[in-house]
């Protein structure tokens, strides 16, 4: 995988494979992040019946949720610096568009819908992504997704560097690997992560991402 963003839809991860790594994220982030408030990245299995809530926060008032049910998967995120933030006013076109059984969460109190900069969906039996018709202004990233959504690529070297970046902590390649594989997080697997803590502490957000996901 490559870069994403919201202009270059094919470089996306498909549905299964969003859900995967975001997950694996969230279960990063748990290990370097014990407070829950600390941390870039959760995913909540249990966020309502039959849906998924994946989410990042970098602290700074820049954010994506997604939400992931049989319907596909919709994505909403804000970068509050980018050229196409308005507030309260979101861009023209950037909710619009979205197909009748993802209408509901444009509406969603969670996630602060009149404040955002790009939305992206996806159709469970899609072929691809979809945005609304949105004329961008100049620039590389007008809307911030390719900023925010730059940890998507797939690849667990992205997140080693925004580990060392964020968290100031250098991790195993080969550990964050076996996290991306969703292979059994065992006290080994976690000590080489963050030696102040097992297994056991981490049961509860286990729980809550719902990792490792079984195929």
């Amino acid at each position: 995988m490559h870069t994403v963003n919201s202009r270059h839809l094919a470089e996306r991860p498909d549905i299964p494979t969003f859900r995967r790594l975001t997950r694996s994220l969230a279960v990063l982030d748990a290990i370097l992040s014990p407070v829950w408030d600390d941390r870039y990245y959760s995913f909540n299995a249990h966020w309502a019946p039959g849906e998924l809530m994946a989410s990042m926060r970098n602290g700074q008032g820049d954010q994506w949720f997604a939400v992931i049910n049989a319907s596909g998967i919709i994505l909403f995120g804000l970068d509050h610096e980018s050229p196409m933030y308005r507030p309260d006013n979101p861009w023209p076109g950037v909710l619009d568009g979205i197909p009748p059984e993802f209408a509901p969460f444009r509406d969603e109190p969670a996630f602060d819908t009149r404040n955002t900069t790009f939305c992206i969906w996806r159709g469970a039996a899609a072929p691809a992504w979809e945005r609304g018709p949105v004329h961008f202004p100049p620039g590389d990233d007008p809307d911030g997704s390719a900023h925010l959504l730059r940890h998507l690529d797939g690849r667990p070297e992205t997140y080693v560097t925004f580990a060392a970046e964020y968290h100031e902590v250098a991790v195993p390649l080969d550990a964050v690997a076996a996290i991306y594989r969703h292979e059994p997080v065992t006290d080994a697997l976690v000590a080489r992560l963050n030696p102040t803590l097992d297994v056991h502490d981490l049961a509860s957000d286990l729980a809550e991402i719902g990792f490792p996901e079984s195929r």
